[in-house]
C-alpha cells in the first residue's frame, strides 16, 4: 500500500471526523505519561531557507519547551507566515493543542503537516494519538503504522499501536508489537507491564508473571503491577508468594481497596480465618469512603459468610466468579468475586506527543 494512498485515508478519516466526531476522548489516554527527551534549539539544522522564518521558529520551541504555550503559538504562527512549508511548526501547533485537550484542532495541524510533508513520521504518531483519544482506533492503528513504515525504530509509535491493538481485542498482535518496543528500549517499564497485562489477557499465566517481574524490576515502585502479579500467583496456586506480594501492594498504596479484599480471599483459603477478616474489613472500609457502596456491599456479605462458617472444622475454599457475581447464598460454598483483573481505565497508558529535532524531511 502506497504512502500516497495512506495520507489521502487518513486525510479522508479526518474530514469524515470533522463533521460528526464525539467530543469526549478516552479516559484511560490520561494516566502516566511516559516522558521523552524535549526538542533541541535545532542549532545544527536549517529548518528553513527563510531566515526570519527560522528565527521565529527556534523562538517557538524554547517557549514551547519552557511551557509557553501562547509564546509558543504565536511564534510558530509568525514562523509559518514567513514560510507555510514549515510542517515541523504546523506538529508542534498540534502538540501545544493536544497539551489544551483541543483534539479536533490538533488533528487539523497534524493532518496539514503531512499534507506538507507525507514522509514526516512524527506528525503519523501524533495524528495516530489523536485518533486514539478521540476513539477512532482503526484510524488509531493505520497512523501508527504509517508512522513505522517511514521510521520502524520509532519505540513510541509501536508502544501506542501495542495498546490500540490490545483494546481492540488484537492481543496476539499487541504482544508482538510489545516486544517489538521492548527489543528497541527495554528500559521501559510501561511497556513490561503492559505486555504483562495482554499476556494475563491472553491465558499466559506464566509468562505474564515473569513479565511483571520485570516490570517490577525498573519500577518497584508500581503498586497496581504487585496486585496484578499475587491475583496470578494466587490462580497458580503460590499462595505463599501472592500474601508476600499483595502486602508488597498495600505498603505502597495502603488506599487500593482490591489488594486488601485480594489478600482477605487468599488468606481465608490458606485457612487463616482471623487475618482474613481483619483485611476484609479493611477493605470494606476503603470501599465506602471511596464510595464503592456496592462492592462494600458484597464484601459484607461475604464476611457474613465466613462468620458463620468458622465453626467448621477445614473452612471451605472460596471459589471464583466474575467481579459482577454475587455471593451465592444457596451453595454450601462461598462464591467471591475473582482477584481483580488490570483496571483498565488506569492502565495501560499512552505516551505524549512528540515533536522533531531536525527537519522534518531528514
Amino acid at each position: 500500500m502506497s504512502e500516497k494512498y495512506l495520507f489521502s485515508h487518513c486525510l479522508n478519516l479526518f474530514c469524515q471526523m470533522t463533521l460528526g466526531v464525539c467530543s469526549a476522548f478516552l479516559v484511560l489516554a490520561a494516566p502516566t505519561i511516559t516522558n521523552f527527551p524535549e526538542s533541541k534549539l535545532l542549532a545544527e539544522t536549517a529548518i528553513s531557507q527563510n531566515l526570519e522564518a527560522a528565527s521565529f521558529f527556534q523562538q517557538g520551541v524554547t517557549r514551547y519547551n519552557r511551557k509557553d504555550l501562547q509564546g509558543a503559538e504565536y511564534a510558530f504562527r509568525q514562523a509559518l507566515q514567513r514560510d507555510p512549508s514549515l510542517g515541523a511548526a504546523l506538529n508542534y501547533l498540534g502538540n501545544i493543542f493536544m497539551e489544551q485537550n483541543r483534539l479536533d484542532v490538533a488533528l487539523q495541524e497534524y493532518t496539514e503537516a503531512i499534507r506538507i510533508n507525507p514522509n514526516f513520521s512524527e506528525a503519523y504518531y501524533n495524528l495516530g494519538l489523536v485518533l486514539h483519544r478521540q476513539g477512532e482506533k482503526d484510524a488509531a492503528i493505520t497512523a501508527y503504522r504509517q508512522s513505522l513504515v517511514i521510521e520502524p525504530t520509532r519505540v513510541a509509535a509501536l508502544y501506542n499501536l501495542g495498546l490500540v491493538l490490545y483494546e481492540q481485542g488484537q492481543l496476539e498482535d499487541a504482544i508482538a508489537t510489545y516486544q517489538q518496543a521492548i527489543n528497541l528500549d527495554s528500559s521501559n517499564a510501561n511497556a513490561y507491564f503492559n505486555l504483562a497485562i495482554a499476556l494475563q489477557q491472553h491465558g499466559q499465566t506464566e509468562q505474564a508473571i515473569a513479565t511483571y517481574r520485570q516490570a517490577l524490576q525498573l519500577d518497584p515502585q508500581n503498586a497496581t503491577a504487585y496486585n496484578n502479579m499475587a491475583n496470578l500467583l494466587a490462580i497458580q496456586g503460590q499462595a505463599s508468594e501472592a500474601i508476600s506480594v499483595y502486602r508488597q501492594a498495600i505498603r505502597l498504596n495502603p488506599k487500593n481497596p482490591s489488594a486488601y479484599y485480594n489478600l482477605g480471599v487468599t488468606l481465608y483459603n490458606q485457612g487463616d480465618i482471623k487475618k482474613a477478616n481483619g483485611v476484609l474489613k479493611r477493605a470494606h472500609t476503603e470501599y465506602r469512603e471511596q464510595g464503592n457502596i456496592e462492592q462494600a456491599e458484597k464484601i459484607e456479605q461475604l464476611m457474613q459468610q465466613i462468620a458463620q462458617k468458622s465453626g467448621q472444622q477445614q473452612p471451605q475454599a472460596i471459589q471464583t466468579a466474575t467481579p459482577s457475581q454475587t455471593p451465592d447464598k444457596t451453595s454450601n460454598v462461598v462464591q467471591t468475586p475473582e482477584p481483580q483483573t488490570p483496571n483498565q481505565l488506569e492502565n495501560p497508558v499512552l505516551v505524549e506527543p512528540q515533536s522533531t529535532s531536525t527537519s522534518p524531511g531528514n
